[in-house]
């Protein structure tokens, strides 16, 4: 079934660039580095921090309370921002826009997301190519269309360094939704069909506000729990913490290269 803006608002896609309240004119550029890592670890942000690795220099705030922004220093004496996206794409938008403000131009977003296939085993690493979008915030940021393709430069930067420290991946669709508690198993096996390989909640409205901001964007997933069987198997993914962390300095590595 065709349906029409008057019908569904949210194909009501305005391309005028500028919006009443603009971050840019409220979050001013700062002192810090241009690239920025999303990591939505909190458990390692707090092992960064706790280590002397990762210093706060700034905070975003929302009715949440302080979004702390981090600067990460590399082996190699390059300083690249850190900071934890929140969950979900209005929150992780707003916070990108907000950084893209205070002149961050180069992002990599590191996080987990459910396989929806069994071959996908814990820990395994997924690069998108494109997002479903079946999410609500990307279309506020371009128009209309079932998919959004990731970007070339940034993915070919993440699978180098991938290739560089001899970690296997698979790249791959992914679905970005709103309400994992409506991920329905007539939807998973659609998905699946169209040759998702992973769920996750924000990837495709980060590469829409990317590509109106014109900024650089990409992103590491891992593949989590696991929804491909007859039941959830939450196979204990927020608990893996070694991968969640060597995942984290390739996406600072990736970041540093994005300059």
């Amino acid at each position: 079934m065709d349906y029409t803006p008057d019908q569904v608002p949210l194909l009501e896609f305005d391309p005028n660039p500028r919006a009443f309240i603009n971050a840019d004119e409220h979050y001013l550029p700062l002192d810090i580095p241009s690239t920025l890592v999303f990591c939505f670890f909190h458990e390692v942000i707090t092992k960064l921090v706790a280590d002397g690795i990762a210093r706060q220099v700034h905070a975003l705030r929302s009715e949440m309370g302080a979004h702390p922004l981090y600067v990460v220093r590399l082996g190699d004496g390059q300083e690249v921002c850190l900071m934890h996206p929140g969950v979900g794409a209005p929150l992780s938008v707003a916070l990108l826009e907000e950084a893209i403000g205070h002149g961050i131009r180069s992002v990599v977003a590191v996080g987990g997301a459910g396989s929806l296939r069994q071959e996908l085993t814990l820990g395994h690493v997924v690069v998108p190519i494109k997002a479903l979008r079946d999410e609500g915030t990307s279309y506020h940021y371009v128009a209309p269309s079932r998919w959004i393709d990731a970007q070339p430069k940034a993915t070919a930067a993440i699978t180098a360094v991938l290739d560089t420290h001899h970690i296997p991946y698979i790249a791959g669709a992914t679905w970005t939704t709103d309400a994992f508690y409506r991920e329905t198993r007539t939807k998973i096996e659609q998905r699946r069909d169209e040759g998702c390989l992973t769920v996750e909640m924000e990837n495709a409205a980060l590469l829409a506000v990317a590509q109106l901001r014109g900024i650089t964007l990409g992103q590491i997933l891992y593949s989590g729990d696991d929804l491909s069987g007859v039941e959830w198997d939450s196979r204990s993914w927020h608990t893996h913490a070694s991968l969640r962390e060597k995942l984290t300095y390739i996406a600072a590595e990736v970041a540093s290269t994005l300059k």
